[in-house]
């Protein structure tokens, strides 16, 4: 491997990302709480779209920025929703779960790329997602890297 691959590569694409996401979301379905942030359920169009952000977040395609109208619309979708911290923490939390659960790959490094960018985003949803919350109204996508943790190809 000449290269590093990119998070989504690491993690198996599009196919292992919407199985993880997939089965966050039947889990955030078993927690009232949480369930309510998506009013009781979360739909197949959810799903999808969180997937696609999450894909290009990591390095797939710039999909969620030229078909669902990007940061804005990802934005948009927190506003007002008065995300709570213990609420964030949960979200978090089973993120995690459902990565084991779904048999995403267990490596440190792509564990803690993963859960960095969960703990960076959810930090900023609860913000954004607050009452007459000051919010950056512009910008792009954020494009997720390895940080100081590159995976280990042995051999490489």
């Amino acid at each position: 491997m000449s290269e590093t691959p990119t998070i989504y590569e690491w993690g198996g694409g599009r196919e292992a990302f919407e199985r993880w996401l997939n089965v966050f979301y039947d889990l955030v379905e078993g927690e009232p709480a949480l369930a309510r942030l998506f009013g009781g359920r979360v739909s197949e169009e959810h799903r999808a779209h969180v997937t696609t952000w999450w894909c290009e977040v990591m390095g797939g395609p710039a999909t969620y920025t030229t078909d669902n109208g990007g940061y804005e619309h990802m934005l948009a979708k927190h506003r007002g929703l008065s995300i709570t911290p213990e609420l964030r923490l949960r979200f978090v939390t089973l993120l995690s779960q459902a990565a084991d659960d779904a048999g995403l790959p267990d490596d440190p490094e792509f564990r803690a790329a993963l859960m960095g960018y969960a703990e960076w985003g959810s930090r900023l949803a609860v913000h954004n997602s607050q009452p007459d919350a000051a919010v950056a109204e512009h910008a792009p996508v954020p494009r997720w890297g390895w940080g100081v943790a590159p995976p280990y190809v042995p051999g490489a």
